[in-house]
């Protein structure tokens, strides 16, 4: 999801035609809530199949290529280049709302937005990404004001990153990970392992502490990926500091506050830092918290219900999700809606034809871990956390050089040339 206003000019106002901002009050056949990844992937395949009628609602003006951030922040990639005017990603003919959800109610078939106006639907699609819960962590938004607390989870913050390492001269790094569910869980150590790899450069590995505080219970969440990750810790000495849950950094005293529970106790614990990178808690949209839409038990409470494989709402079957906002028991990943969004429009479209939904979605999702400078451990898996390699040639369950040259040159170009025009 689109989270920024920067402009970076990418606008070619001669050959990109503006979308239809469409008037208030209407209804539409096909309701997009969400202008990012899983948003455009399904309207540009919907599209492409003939089906009129599609509105996306979407506030943002700036699409960003988000998965490149990490190379941002490691001085391998530049942050103008991960960004897109909205304008020239939405499909021909698909309806801009230039707009942000603020209700919704699924009996009403009814979508009512933060500027007053009532869209009706008789399909909708939910897709409006994760939000980050920056004010979980107290005092954490008076910290990224200073010179040691980074975030490359913030466009206007993964530059800083580099800055950081490159003025660090040895300490204590900090990186974290929330106790929440985060878009792309590989992020938080994939900059952390580039971060060891540059001190490891640059002869200041020997003098510094590279610590990594987790909420999490372990490295990765899957077995034969979490076992080379564990290599990498061992290579770079990072010590690992899993369920410390960050709650609170005082930036003029350099702290970082996390809570860890054990045996039944819930501790505070003090760390300091010379340089802190922190990854905040995150969760679904306010508007999909309060909606009927959304989870209200088990381990998914506040995201929005959807069949993990027919990706069709259990109680609304005019209601389809995907990405990172709905409780799929999967990672939160761009690789993970590009074999979401077919599946959700083969099932949106046997629905509206008063057909059962048969298509499915196995769980599949991706995540390059970059591990050094030059190298990467892809990440491919299903629900049941059994490896699913693209290049069944190739062992995936190691670092390599291929993989890193894909993620920095192959990816990027396959997202927006084929992935965001409903192709790949």
């Amino acid at each position: 999801m689109v989270t920024s206003d920067s402009d970076c000019g990418c606008k070619d106002p001669v050959t990109t035609p503006m979308p239809h901002i469409a008037p208030a009050n209407e209804r539409h056949r096909i309701l997009i809530i969400g202008g990012g990844t899983a948003g455009i992937c399904v309207a540009a395949r919907l599209t492409r199949l003939g089906q009129k009628g599609i509105a996306i609602l979407e506030p943002s003006e700036h699409h960003y290529y988000q998965p490149l951030w990490t190379l941002v922040g490691a001085g391998e990639a530049r942050i103008e280049d991960t960004v897109r005017d909205e304008a020239r990603l939405i499909p021909r003919g698909v309806k801009w709302l230039k707009d942000a959800a603020l209700e919704v109610d699924p009996l009403r078939q009814e979508v009512r937005t933060r500027g007053g106006l009532r869209i009706g639907y008789d399909f909708l699609v939910v897709a409006p990404g994760i939000q980050l819960d920056w004010d979980k962590v107290a005092g954490l938004r008076d910290a990224l004001q200073t010179e040691h607390v980074s975030s490359n989870y913030d466009v206007k913050l993964a530059p800083k990153t580099w800055r950081m390492l490159q003025a660090f001269k040895g300490g204590t790094a900090l990186f974290t990970h929330p106790s929440t569910p985060v878009k792309c869980a590989g992020a938080p150590q994939k900059i952390m392992y580039l971060a060891a790899d540059h001190f490891r450069r640059t002869g200041l590995l020997a003098r510094s502490e590279v610590i990594f505080g987790s909420g999490a219970k372990a490295i990765f969440g899957v077995q034969p990926f979490a076992r080379v990750l564990e290599d990498v810790v061992k290579r770079y000495g990072i010590h690992t500091r899993f369920s410390h849950n960050l709650v609170a950094v005082d930036g003029a005293r350099r702290e970082a506050i996390f809570e860890t529970t054990q045996d039944g106790r819930t501790t505070r614990v003090t760390q300091r830092y010379d340089l802190l990178h922190v990854t905040p808690p995150q969760s679904a949209p306010d508007f999909i918290k309060n909606s009927p839409l959304s989870s209200r038990e088990g381990t998914c409470v506040g995201w929005v219900r959807a069949d993990k494989h027919t990706l069709q709402h259990p109680s609304y079957p005019n209601v389809f999700a995907l990405g990172d906002a709905s409780d799929l028991p999967t990672s939160r990943t761009g690789a993970a809606i590009r074999k979401q969004a077919p599946v959700l429009v083969q099932n949106l479209r046997a629905v509206m034809d008063g057909r059962a939904p048969t298509a499915r979605y196995d769980g599949y999702a991706s995540c390059p871990l970059t591990t050094a400078y030059g190298k990467l451990l892809l990440a491919e898996f299903d629900y049941d956390g059994n490896p699913t390699p693209s290049f069944p040639f190739i062992d995936t369950l190691q670092e390599r050089r291929d993989m890193w040259v894909m993620k920095k040159h192959g990816l990027p170009q396959l997202y927006w040339k084929l992935m965001m025009r409903g192709r790949g």
